[in-house]
């Protein structure tokens, strides 16, 4: 497979006008079945109903341009697979997410589904070594791959909290991601990040503050497995191996943050984590006085300079790699705890 950079641009664009222009009808949809966010509990911050099945565009956008590529591709007997088995368990997440949506699913099965998931793609991606930087143990790989895809999922479904804000920062994070594989030729892994981005961005048009439609736990999920397994897939190539490794949390920076204030502030107040609330990042912003322009815009930035540092640690690794790595740990630490001395609650 040789893609150009013209071909990026072009799959970019594709992804970008798709998701630009299906979501208005998914939002007719929406609206018509009654697919409505409304704002009856205390953690909602809007004033009026919003549409879900905004994960149907961004699944959909990226499903269709990405499949449609391979189709158009000279090597479809080698590429479809490697596609396949990575779109394959978002959509089935994507779908529990839908059904969530509509109807709501215990904490257990959506679990279940979620590792289930991780473990079929863990292995798929061990037999067909595409594993960016596998351990010594392919059980230890094996695990490794489950807990991260099991948590960057729930971690950008936690984060989509805000207008714009899970969205924005997934599009920062894949950019990332996908400048340096880039870098180090990995041409599908490129190409899946810019149709993610593309995407993203096309429904930002629609989910920006004030948001006309939500994603829901089908376009969370369905990203959460993407991401999470296009960062898996990324090959730094750098030396030790312990700083290849290190750019993967880098690059989700600031949705494992918003996770681990969450967690810890409702397991501190005695609350189940799996509880909705108004103590994530954005809440805190927000009641430091930002508005939901300036909250999406902060969370944007905060990702963008932690991708920066990533981007830093891989291209001097050898001169600023160790030194750049403690200060991005000292800067994650001293965003927690600036996060944390803000009230989880008004």
């Amino acid at each position: 497979m040789s893609i150009s950079n013209v071909e990026f641009l072009i799959l970019g664009l594709a992804a970008f006008i798709f998701s630009g222009l299906i979501t208005a009808p998914i939002r007719r949809i929406a609206i018509k079945i009654g697919a409505m966010d409304t704002p009856n509990l205390d953690r909602k911050t809007q004033k009026e109903p919003v549409p879900y099945f905004g994960g149907l565009a961004i699944g959909l956008s990226i499903t269709i341009v990405t499949f449609a590529s391979v189709l158009y591709s000279d090597r479809t007997t080698t590429t479809f697979p490697l596609v396949g088995y990575l779109l394959l368990p978002a959509i089935v997440l994507g779908v529990m997410g839908l059904v969530d949506d509509l109807r709501g699913l215990p904490a257990l099965p959506r679990l279940v589904f979620q590792t289930t998931g991780a473990v079929l793609l863990s292995i798929f991606m061990l037999n067909s070594h595409t594993v960016g930087t596998p351990l010594t143990s392919s059980l230890e790989t094996a695990l490794l791959s489950i807990f991260w895809i099991v948590g960057i999922c729930n971690s950008i479904n936690f984060f989509d909290n805000l207008d714009g804000g899970a969205a924005g920062t997934v599009t920062v994070s894949t950019f990332g991601i996908g400048i340096i594989a880039y870098s180090q030729g990995q041409e599908l892994v490129t190409a899946l990040c810019v149709v993610t981005a593309g995407a993203t961005i096309g429904f930002l048009i629609w989910n920006k503050s004030p948001a006309k439609i939500y994603m829901g736990d089908a376009g969370s999920l369905f990203l959460g497995v993407i991401v999470s397994v296009l960062s898996i897939r990324l090959n730094p190539g750098i030396a030790p191996q312990w700083q290849s490794m290190a750019l993967l949390p880098i690059l989700l920076a600031v949705p494992i943050l918003d996770t681990s204030i969450a967690v810890l502030s409702r397991l501190y107040r005695g609350i189940s984590p799996l509880t909705g609330g108004r103590d994530h990042l954005s809440h805190r912003l927000i009641r430091k006085g930002f508005s939901k322009h300036a909250t999406a815009y902060c969370l944007w930035t905060m990702q963008a300079s932690f991708v920066a540092c990533a981007l830093v640690i891989y291209k001097w690794t050898s001169t600023l790699g160790s030194a750049v790595f403690a200060g991005t740990v000292v800067y994650w630490l001293a965003a927690f705890v600036w996060f944390w001395r803000i009230p989880s609650s008004d």
